[in-house]
C-alpha cells in the first residue's frame, strides 16, 4: 500500500518532488526537541507551490494517509516530528519574497523563507520583521507562524500573532481547497479571526503557503547596557524602575547567577561576569540616545548594579560581546552536560518555555532552584524578563530511560510552577506532544477543560479525516 501511494504521488507531483530513499527520509524524521519517528515516513514531498500542496492533500484525503508539514524542524515541543507512517511535507523550497511594500508596511512571503533571510532583504529598505526566535538563522516563516513564535524583542513587539495579517491556506479536504484569510490592512473584521486561529495551530488545521506580514522600521538608535547584580531582588527592582520610567525596551534579557558562572566558562570574553545578569537595549532616536543611556545607567546604579558595560548600538554590543552570555544559554548547557554526564549515549538539552508575570520573577527563580535540587539536575536559567518568559534548560542522556523519565517529571513540575504563579506552560515553543499534559493542567486550573473539546471540534471541521499533523496540540 505504501509503495502504491508513493508511486501515485510521484506521478501526480513529479519524481523530483517526491523522495522515498530512507537515507533522505530519515533526515526529516526528527526535530530539535530530540524526538524522532518510531517508524520512517513513507516519503518526503518537497512542495514548490500551493498547487503542489493542494494535490498532495487531495491524495491524502482520498487514500487516507497522514501528512506532517515541516519547515526546518527547529521545534522544541514535538510539533514537527512525524508520529505515524505517513508523508513529510517539506516547504523548504517555497522561500521566495514575493513583495515588499513600505507604503503598506507589508512583506508577502512564502513559508519556507528563513526569518534572517527576510530581514536581510528588509534591511535594504530600512525595515525589519521584529519576531526573532533564537533559531532565526534557520527558522522559517511558516514554522514561526505555526508555533506562534516570539523572541528577544517580544517585550516590545509581541509574537507572530501580532504580525501576521493574511494567509493563503490549503485545507486537507477532498478538493485540497486553497483559500485566503485575513486582510492586507491592519484593521480587518471578517467575522471570527481565522488568521489568529491558524497562527499557533502547529500545522494541524491547514498548510500555510503564503503569508502577508506586517513590517516595521529598523530602530534609529539602539543603546545597549549589560549589568550584573549580587541580589536578584535588586535586578527585579531595576526592571520595575525601567518600566516605571515609561520605557518599553527593545530587548530585556536575564540570566541568573549560577547560569552566568557556567556560561562564562563557555564564552571567551573579557567581561567580568559575576552575579545575576540583565541585558537591556533601548529603541531611541539619535537626539535622545545619550540622554536615554545616561538615565538607564543611573537607574541601574540606583538599584545596586555592581558592574555595568555599555554600547551605543547593537552592532557595537555584538563586537563588545555584551550579548554573548545570553546567546550562549543553549550551547553552554550542551557543553556542561557533555562534560559532566559522560558515559555513552546521546546528550540532549531540553529547553522549557514557561511565562510568569514579570512581578513574579524572583519567586519563580527561587522555586525553579528548589525544583532543581529536588530532581538532581543542573539547570541553566535565562529568558526574556521583559515579558516574563523563562527558559530553564537541562542536559540529559536521551538514550537513558531513567534520565528521560526524571526529565519528564522535572518538566511537569516546572509547568505546575508557572500555573501556580498565574503564568502559562508555553510562551513561544507551542504544545506539540511534549506539553499536551501541561496544557490540560493549565486549562483545568482555569476551569476551562471544555476548551479542549472545542479545540478538537475545530480540528475536525478543518481536517475531518485527521490527516494533518495528527497527535499534536490536542
Amino acid at each position: 500500500m505504501a509503495n502504491s501511494i508513493v508511486e501515485k504521488m510521484k506521478r501526480v507531483l513529479g519524481r523530483h518532488r517526491v523522495y522515498d530513499d530512507p537515507a533522505i527520509v530519515s533526515l526529516y524524521a526528527r526535530e530539535a526537541s530530540g524526538l524522532h519517528a518510531s517508524e520512517l515516513p513513507m516519503a518526503v514531498v518537497f512542495a514548490e507551490s500551493a498547487s503542489d500542496v493542494s494535490q498532495l492533500l487531495r491524495l491524502a484525503y482520498r487514500y487516507e494517509f497522514k501528512v506532517f508539514p515541516q519547515g526546518t524542524s527547529t521545534s522544541l515541543s514535538g510539533s514537527a516530528v512525524p508520529l505515524d507512517r505517513g508523508v513529510v511535507l517539506s516547504l523548504e523550497r517555497m522561500r521566495r519574497v514575493k513583495e515588499i511594500s513600505v507604503l503598506d508596511s507589508v512583506a508577502v512571503v512564502e513559508p519556507g523563507l528563513r526569518i534572517d533571510d527576510l530581514n536581510l532583504v528588509l534591511a535594504k529598505h530600512g525595515y525589519m520583521f521584529p519576531v526573532d526566535p533564537a533559531s532565526s538563522a534557520v527558522a522559517t516563516i511558516g514554522g514561526a507562524i505555526n508555533t506562534g513564535a516570539g523572541g528577544m524583542r517580544g517585550a516590545k513587539y509581541g509574537t507572530m500573532r501580532d504580525w501576521v495579517l493574511m494567509l493563503q491556506l490549503v485545507l486537507p479536504d477532498q478538493d485540497g481547497t486553497v483559500m485566503r484569510i485575513g486582510c492586507r490592512t491592519v484593521k480587518c473584521r471578517q467575522g471570527y479571526d481565522l488568521v489568529r486561529l491558524v497562527v499557533g495551530s502547529e500545522g494541524t488545521l491547514g498548510v500555510v503557503t503564503e503569508a502577508t506580514l506586517r513590517i516595521t522600521p529598523l530602530p534609529e538608535e539602539s543603546p545597549t547596557v549589560l549589568a550584573f547584580f549580587s541580589e536578584l531582588d535588586d535586578l527585579v527592582e531595576a526592571v520595575k524602575s525601567i518600566k516605571g520610567n515609561a520605557w518599553q525596551p527593545l530587548i530585556m534579557e536575564f540570566l541568573d547567577a549560577d547560569t552566568v558562572k557556567i556560561a562564562k566558562q563557555f564564552v571567551n570574553t573579557d567581561i567580568d561576569a559575576e552575579g545575576h545578569m540583565l541585558l537591556v537595549t533601548m529603541d531611541t532616536t539619535r537626539e535622545s540616545r545619550r540622554r536615554v543611556m545616561e538615565q538607564l545607567i543611573s537607574l541601574l546604579r540606583e538599584n545596586n548594579a555592581e558592574k555595568i558595560y555599555k554600547a551605543s548600538s547593537l552592532e557595537e554590543a555584538e563586537k563588545k560581546q555584551l550579548l554573548a552570555l545570553r546567546k550562549s544559554l543553549f550551547p553552554a548547557q550542551v557543553h556542561y552536560a557533555r562534560k559532566h554526564l559522560g558515559g555513552k549515549g546521546r546528550i540532549h538539552v531540553l529547553i522549557e518555555d514557561i511565562a510568569v508575570p514579570p512581578s513574579k520573577l524572583a519567586e519563580a527563580v527561587t522555586e525553579l532552584r528548589r525544583i532543581e535540587q529536588e530532581h538532581g539536575f543542573k539547570v541553566l536559567l535565562g529568558g526574556h524578563i521583559g515579558d516574563g518568559n523563562l527558559h530553564p534548560a537541562i542536559g540529559y542522556n536521551i538514550d537513558d530511560p531513567e534520565q528521560v523519565r526524571k526529565v519528564e517529571e522535572w518538566a511537569l513540575d516546572v509547568m505546575r510552577l508557572a500555573i501556580k504563579l498565574g503564568g502559562t506552560i508555553s510562551a513561544e515553543h507551542g504544545i506539540g506532544v511534549l506539553k499536551k499534559q501541561g496544557l490540560r493542567m493549565e486549562l483545568e486550573s482555569l476551569g476551562a477543560l471544555k476548551a479542549l473539546d472545542i479545540m478538537r471540534s475545530i480540528k475536525s471541521i478543518f481536517d475531518p479525516k485527521n490527516i494533518l499533523n495528527p497527535g499534536k496540540v490536542v
